[in-house]
């Protein structure tokens, strides 16, 4: 064999050896990125389950309707510290807003907000059971006004398990710092647990319910 044969055979070799490495180092970084994936999702699960086992903990045995919906309040500010956080409960006629004591608008505008829902919106969104953006509420008859909008996102977040909810959260937000969908998913994973604590209140004290009347 002579020299030209030999070093082509030697650069069909290091080819192969080239192409057979490249395929091996991207093998290596699709796992590498399926492990890292597969952490992430792990810890965001980890942190979800951590939410709901200390949100449960809570509110596990409190008869009282109105420290319910404060500590419940209170635990979801930490999960979303620039959000305002009010609940509405439906009533057999009316409906009942709890707002978190010492809460503060986001912004001047928005302090109102929570007041433009009327009994039939309220009773329209419990009946939807289902997650409410902005544009929802709006296109199911929300009155607000355009300064108010263009400032703030909202969700309405139902508070049930199967059939009309009880009522639901309403989260609102600046536009800068929207709800994320794995905040979104942490609060849904509670509020089955929620209205049966809130169904217990009810009836320890049906007679002390107080309710707001839009």
């Amino acid at each position: 064999m002579d020299h030209k044969q030999r070093d082509k055979r030697v650069r069909v070799l290091v080819k192969r050896l080239n192409k057979a490495r490249k395929a091996q180092a991207k093998k290596i970084d699709i796992l590498c990125n399926d492990f890292v994936s597969a952490q992430r999702e792990f810890i965001k699960r980890l942190g979800a389950i951590s939410f709901a086992a200390n949100f449960y903990e809570a509110i596990v045995g409190t008869g009282d309707l109105d420290v319910l919906l404060n500590t419940a309040g209170k635990l979801i500010k930490e999960q979303i510290p620039d959000a305002n956080i009010s609940f509405f409960l439906r009533g057999a006629e009316n409906f009942e807003l709890h707002l978190l004591e010492n809460e503060r608008p986001i912004t001047f505008e928005q302090q109102h907000l929570e007041r433009c829902f009327t009994t039939a919106l309220v009773n329209d969104i419990c009946r939807s059971n289902k997650v409410c953006t902005l544009d929802n509420l709006l296109s199911m008859g929300l009155q607000a006004s355009p300064l108010v909008v263009n400032k703030i996102s909202a969700v309405a977040i139902p508070i049930g398990r199967l059939g009309a909810s009880v009522g639901f959260i309403l989260v609102i937000c600046s536009v800068e710092n929207k709800l994320s969908c794995e905040q979104l998913s942490r609060l849904c994973s509670v509020t089955p647990g929620l209205a049966r604590a809130i169904a217990c209140c009810r009836s320890f004290s049906p007679a002390d319910e107080q309710k707001i009347t839009p």
